[in-house]
């Protein structure tokens, strides 16, 4: 057998790439407009912000935890069921959130049902599913086009809550997207089975030959004692940060600026619809340039684009100049983690590999999300927030040069040793 399926027609492989694209522009749309919201659960529930946001913050953390575990089972049974099963989880999590009024019951609807769910039907599931069936030539590319599936669902999510929200009220809000994500489950469809060869363990864009198959749990400890892999860990906690920080605060930053909810819903639409160029063009120069290098230039350019956030007036353009900026970096981000992942490791783990980033990813969501909520809480706004978030993108430039771009050489062990 060899790496990727050499009957795939570049019809199939197109199919396989549309439709995990449309999974995650359905599970990324719904996890992506929550801080839409908070101020109607806080008003509802009487929760207070900082609850909430500990809540939305538990959901950051369960969407990353989820993804390996998920990855393992898809690694071994195939993602078509375990995207499905995420679809139902999302679904029954989104409408049973409007009927909570309970720390506890808003913990397990939000917090644990639906952030597992879209889990499930996310990145590394996604992109080790199309990585493991696609040749090695295509597989930037689909990561970034997945990836862009995901931006173009908060654009399409941001403003279509924020309506319904303004219209008929933030519980038919979510019932609508409870409604939209049971699309998942006849999309996961063709992305049923497990397709991956023994040779997948090899890189095979580095020209080398297939090395012996190891088992899961091998490749894990290997992994979790290679540097570069620990690098992109580190690396991909601060994305988490920023993003979560983000998603779930910029709706309230909007409000403590005195500008109405709608500059909030425009300003989450903006970031999906830039970071759609941002995702493909990522996913193009991650073959041809040092992904690293991407990486480093990433998260560099957050910092800058929030000092010069800080030291702008306040106004309507400047939330929406700001969102298309950061937009093109937003998850820019993760087709040059997966394809280092790739890389470094080969495809045959991919989906519990890259998951294992993404929990540190959501592990950086957690503090991000419940840290902003604090913030607010105890100081009035987020000044101290966009501070940390500076320095933390600034060192997770810093911790992505040390990076090797070179396959690492398995040694598995032979039976009996």
């Amino acid at each position: 057998m060899t790496d990727a399926n050499p009957t795939l027609s570049p019809r199939a492989a197109w199919i396989l790439i549309l439709v995990a694209s449309a999974i995650m522009m359905i599970t990324m749309g719904a996890r992506l407009t929550t801080g839409l919201f908070l101020s109607p659960l806080n008003t509802a529930t009487g929760l207070g912000v900082a609850t909430i946001s500990f809540v939305m913050a538990v959901a950051q953390l369960m969407w990353g935890a989820a993804q390996p575990v998920f990855g393992a089972v898809a690694d071994k049974y195939g993602p078509g069921r375990v995207i499905a099963l995420g679809g139902v989880m999302l679904a029954a999590g989104t409408a049973l959130t409007p009927f909570v009024s309970s720390e506890w019951a808003l913990l397990l609807t939000m917090g644990f049902l639906s952030a597992a769910g879209a889990g499930a039907g996310s990145f590394s599931i996604l992109i080790g599913a199309t990585a493991q069936r696609l040749p090695v030539e295509r597989r930037a590319f689909a990561s970034g086009f997945i990836n862009a599936g995901g931006s173009f669902g908060q654009f399409v999510f941001a403003p279509l809550m924020g309506a319904i929200i303004a219209g008929a009220g933030w519980i038919w809000a979510m019932l609508t997207m409870a409604a939209a994500t049971l699309l998942t489950i006849p999309l996961a469809w063709p992305l049923r089975g497990r397709k991956a060869a023994a040779s997948a363990v090899a890189t095979p864009a580095t020209g080398q030959p297939a090395l012996p198959s190891i088992s899961l749990g091998q490749q894990l400890r290997q992994a979790m004692r290679d540097r570069s892999y620990i690098c992109l860990h580190l690396g991909f906690f601060t994305c988490g940060f920023h993003i979560a920080f983000l998603v779930t605060h910029l709706p309230g930053e909007v409000a403590l600026c005195g500008l109405p909810t709608s500059v909030s819903a425009t300003a989450l639409a903006l970031i999906g619809l830039f970071n759609i160029v941002g995702s493909l063009g990522a996913g193009m120069l991650s073959s041809r340039y040092r992904m690293k290098s991407l990486l480093f230039w990433i998260y560099a350019s957050r910092a800058v684009l929030v000092g010069v956030y800080l030291l702008a007036p306040k106004t309507e353009w400047t939330f929406y100049l700001f969102a298309a900026a950061l937009g093109a970096t937003w998850l820019a981000t993760v087709p040059p983690t997966a394809g280092l992942v790739g890389k470094l490791f080969g495809v045959r783990y991919l989906a519990t590999l890259f998951g294992m980033t993404l929990l540190s990813h959501q592990i950086g969501g957690f503090f991000g999300a419940w840290l902003g909520g604090l913030a607010v809480v105890q100081n009035g706004d987020y000044s101290w927030m966009w501070y940390a978030d500076m320095a933390l993108a600034l060192a997770a430039a810093l911790v992505n040069l040390p990076i090797r771009e070179a396959a690492v050489v398995r040694t598995p062990k032979l039976a009996g040793a």
